[in-house]
């Protein structure tokens, strides 16, 4: 009897930490607009991109190669953007709008959709 209790709760927190890891995953569509931050970053050259390049290390893993290359490619048009004197001021404010929750880390990330 008391073997069934002890495998009904490992049971139990066995499902509770695999619904907490499952939680800290973020979307395809974050992991590309973290990619979009990090080009923005990068070329203004105003910020720190330690914690974008922690999040998108650690959410990387796992994802479809179409997911990856379109998150490249959002990272290269982004960069190419902020060479534009013209486009510098709403990217700025990209950057210290949306793109702090990516810069936070992934838990904060995920917490903040």
């Amino acid at each position: 009897m008391k073997a069934a209790a002890i495998a009904l709760a490992a049971l139990g927190l066995a499902a509770a930490a695999g619904a907490a890891s499952a939680a800290e995953r973020a979307t395809d569509l974050d992991y590309m607009k973290a990619s979009r931050c990090k080009g923005i970053a990068e070329t203004i050259g105003s910020v720190d991109t330690a914690g974008l390049d922690s999040f998108l290390k650690e959410q990387k893993k796992g994802r479809q190669s179409f997911v990856l290359e379109r998150a490249n490619t959002e990272f290269d048009k982004a960069r190419r953007e902020a060479k534009s004197a013209d486009r510098r001021e709403r990217l700025s404010a990209e950057l210290s709008g949306a793109c702090v929750a990516y810069m936070a880390g992934a838990e904060k990330a995920v917490a903040a959709r």
